[in-house]
């Protein structure tokens, strides 16, 4: 399956994003998705998970309470949508597919995912 992030830009600190992940390929309702994200000298990190359903969603604590995941499996694309953003939440989202099953101690692994989209930049101004 092949991903395609976007959504991101410049956005003022407490504004809003909504980044999209658009799927094609193969049947994208088959597969649990991940977004993840990597600022500048760090390493990537977790940020939410959706299973295949859209029924179960995990989220960072960093993200949590701030950030919805979705999918819409009819125009295979999943959603995360981030209000209150803060200049720490500036990076590199990237999306990322996997194939069920995908256990609770699994979800926040990039080894979990085996497809992975290009990366939206997001900058948060403060």
């Amino acid at each position: 399956v092949q991903l395609q992030a976007s959504g991101g830009g410049l956005v003022q600190a407490g504004g809003s994003l909504r980044l999209s992940c658009a799927a094609s390929g193969r049947t994208f309702s088959n597969y649990a998705v991940g977004w993840f994200r990597q600022a500048p000298g760090k390493e990537r990190e977790f940020v939410a998970h959706i299973t295949r359903t859209g029924g179960t969603t995990y989220y960072d604590e960093s993200v949590k309470g701030r950030s919805t995941i979705s999918r819409d499996n009819a125009k295979n694309t999943v959603y995360l949508h981030m209000d209150s953003l803060k200049p720490e939440d500036t990076a590199v989202y990237y999306c990322a597919a996997g194939y069920p099953p995908i256990y609770i101690s699994d979800y926040k692994r990039e080894s979990t995912y085996r497809y992975w989209g290009q990366g939206t930049q997001v900058t948060v101004s403060s």
